[in-house]
């Protein structure tokens, strides 16, 4: 089943073989934040604010979870995504959650790293108190960024299980199986490092590219906003600047500070291609439903629709037609 987006491209709908922790990067990050503590840039936009999986007092079963994934929950943002993930992908998508920010136990591996690793590396793998105070060489804190540069599955599994010589970290080949050294360096990676979820970027995390397809001719510049809408381009630019320029950048060409850890690079509005291809009624909707595959997210979950309407009108005016501002600006007066 092929998908098609505002933007011109289609995608794969979602086949119940996605990762898990890419389903939660391309579709809840948005709202619950990259480490499903709830600060994202969307949050203050929101009422209630969006759920945080890290708070030390929640207690969700995991049935909820499912219930509330797959068909939203009323008097909030959160919207079902049944339509789009299948049964599989949001069962494991919740089991990410679970896993990766409530630390729940939904396999062996965290049973067998309290049992055998927490004493050294702490309960949430950035080294217990004690152990980083007296060893001489502290334990390794698995959330760093280092960590996640210098340490493949392959020398984890190693290390675990021969030990590390110099240091503390002891060898577990005689206390452990291979398959439950290896259960307790997934669980690592997953719940404290992210691993997979800090590699994985837009159309990248399905397997594949996907490239805009840009119209063979000019847009039509000159179509308005879908449903008799009219944006404000001064509000416009206050939600642009406060929700988008971290990845769009400040001046619109996809160079904010984010857009580095980004792939595909965030759009850049102001290169031909785009100017070509994005008219007012294309913008809105890519804003609204967002790019699958892309951090591109949708948007009408957070902002109604006049205040898309006022983002749309600002990065058209400002970024892809700067000459339409002006047009604007004669046929006010």
């Amino acid at each position: 089943m092929l998908v098609g987006n505002a933007f011109g491209a289609e995608t794969k709908a979602a086949t119940g073989k996605t990762r898990p922790e890419t389903i939660y990067h391309n579709y809840c990050s948005v709202c619950h934040g990259d480490r499903g503590n709830g600060l994202s840039r969307a949050r203050n936009s929101l009422t209630p604010p969006p759920r945080d999986f890290t708070a030390s007092n929640i207690k969700l079963p995991r049935d909820y979870m499912i219930t509330v994934t797959r068909d939203g929950k009323p008097g909030t943002a959160m919207v079902g995504w049944k339509t789009q993930l299948s049964e599989q992908d949001i069962a494991g998508v919740v089991d990410y959650i679970r896993t990766a920010f409530m630390n729940v136990d939904v396999g062996p591996g965290r049973t067998l790293y309290i049992q055998n690793c927490s004493v050294c590396h702490g309960d949430r793998g950035q080294g217990a108190a004690w152990a980083s105070g007296n060893m001489a060489r502290p334990p390794r804190d698995f959330s760093t960024a280092a960590s996640r540069k210098e340490l493949t599955r392959a020398t984890m599994i190693t290390v675990a299980t021969h030990g590390k010589p110099g240091t503390a970290m002891a060898g577990f080949s005689t206390q452990l199986r291979p398959a439950e050294i290896e259960a307790i360096v997934d669980y690592i990676r997953t719940a404290f490092m992210q691993i997979d979820a800090a590699s994985i970027s837009g159309t990248s995390a399905h397997g594949g590219r996907e490239k805009d397809v840009v119209a063979a001719t000019k847009a039509d510049l000159a179509l308005p906003l879908p449903d008799a809408l009219s944006g404000d381009r001064a509000r416009g630019g206050k939600l642009f600047l406060a929700n988008c320029a971290t990845c769009h950048g400040a001046k619109g060409d996809g160079q904010g500070p984010r857009a580095h850890f980004i792939r595909p690079r965030p759009r850049n509005f102001i290169d031909k291609a785009s100017r070509q291809l994005l008219n007012r009624p294309v913008l809105y909707a890519g804003i609204a439903k967002g790019k699958q595959g892309t951090e591109m997210s949708a948007w009408d979950k957070v902002l109604t629709p006049q205040e898309i309407a006022d983002v749309t009108e600002y990065v058209f005016v400002t970024f892809v037609q700067p000459s339409a501002a002006v047009a604007v600006g004669k046929s006010a007066k």
